[in-house]
């Protein structure tokens, strides 16, 4: 079997990522070529769009969200709010729906509610959502509270982490809708999204989901993969059954001796492709440091992690080099401060700074 380096792999990611040249690309294309854009703090996702694009526009997400809905905001991977494209987000949304946690006692315990409430509260959503309604998180708690007499629930239902709704999102029962002032919105994707098909089966949804995710984050093992969905919690067996159905396509290589998957169609790209010797800038919560993952010692030192993972579940905006993270960065009133955890070459960081700084202003 042929070998590469991480350094190759990390060289060819940032290109399919469009990092190590920005792209004319719109908001959606950038979205699905990065398997999802992670949207916890919308203002980083704007971003991750933003530094992508040879030429960035103010709005265009959102125009993406609204107007044209080619987009959707939802909770899918690892339970976080993600931007994705509205014709394949059902495929992401059903398999984060098979880690099933709420039928865990633990679960049950720290939450309240079983997994008869859950899918009584997702019936009674999905019609207080019906027609095409639009409801505030405090009307949708409201009307499910009404429907259910589950009136128990009712301080978890109206939390802002959504615990009780991620399944909903996940069964296609509701997603974002526009907010109101400072105020979100649900509404059901069926009516809401014109690209929105229905949920497809656990075979097709792994083939769109395993193969989009190997196309920005690949190439990656069957665990890999499982820690960017759901942080391991999928059992081993499902996790196997899903790659099985999404083989067509697929070829194994090795990364410095471990076999991994890869696309079919990028093998022979990745094999030809040189390290980089670059440096970028990216921001928080970036889709390149996520889907691998802060405990990817091949990317982020392991005496670092602390500064890129932060408290608070905060991902910090980072500085690579090499492809690897060689420092954090932060910016105040558009001024871009660097902490470098190793030598980095000082002229094309300042060109980067001065890119950072530009958008950000």
């Amino acid at each position: 079997m042929t070998s590469v380096t991480w350094a190759q792999v990390l060289a060819w990611r940032m290109r399919r990522q469009f990092i190590e040249s920005a792209a004319d690309a719109g908001a959606l294309q950038i979205a699905r070529r990065l398997a999802g854009v992670q949207a916890q703090v919308a203002s980083a996702a704007e971003f991750a769009v933003a530094i992508r694009q040879t030429a960035p526009e103010t709005g265009a997400v959102q125009r993406a969200i609204l107007d044209e809905r080619t987009l959707v905001k939802t909770w899918a991977m690892r339970g976080t709010l993600h931007l994705l494209p509205a014709d394949e987000a059902a495929a992401y949304l059903v398999l984060c729906a098979a880690v099933r946690n709420w039928e865990k006692p633990v679960w049950q315990r720290n939450f309240g509610a079983t997994p008869a409430d859950l899918e009584a509260i997702a019936e009674a959503a999905a019609g207080a959502l019906a027609d095409g309604a639009v409801l505030t998180r405090e009307e949708l708690t409201t009307a499910v509270v009404e429907e259910t007499g589950s009136r128990h629930l009712a301080e978890v239902l109206g939390s802002g982490w959504g615990t009780l709704l991620k399944p909903l999102a996940w069964w296609g029962v509701l997603c974002y809708g526009p907010s109101q002032g400072t105020r979100v919105t649900f509404t059901s994707p069926e009516r809401w999204l014109p690209g929105w098909t229905g949920l497809p089966s656990m075979e097709d949804a792994a083939r769109t989901a395993i193969h989009a995710f190997l196309g920005a984050h690949g190439p990656a093992t069957p665990d890999m993969f499982d820690n960017w969905l759901m942080r391991k919690l999928n059992r081993k067996k499902d996790v196997k059954a899903w790659f099985a159905a999404a083989e067509d396509g697929l070829s194994t290589i090795e990364v410095e001796g471990v076999q991994m998957y890869v696309l079919d169609e990028h093998r022979d790209e990745l094999l030809n492709t040189e390290p980089s010797t670059s440096v970028r800038l990216v921001g928080a919560f970036d889709q390149y440091v996520l889907g691998a993952g802060t405990g990817a010692s091949y990317l982020v030192p392991a005496e670092r992690r602390k500064e890129v993972s932060r408290a608070g579940g905060w991902i910090s905006p980072v500085v690579l080099y090499e492809g690897r993270v060689a420092g954090v960065w932060e910016a105040k009133d558009a001024d871009v401060t660097v902490t470098a955890f190793e030598d980095v070459p000082t002229a094309p960081l300042r060109d980067e700074v001065a890119r950072m700084e530009a958008l950000l202003s």
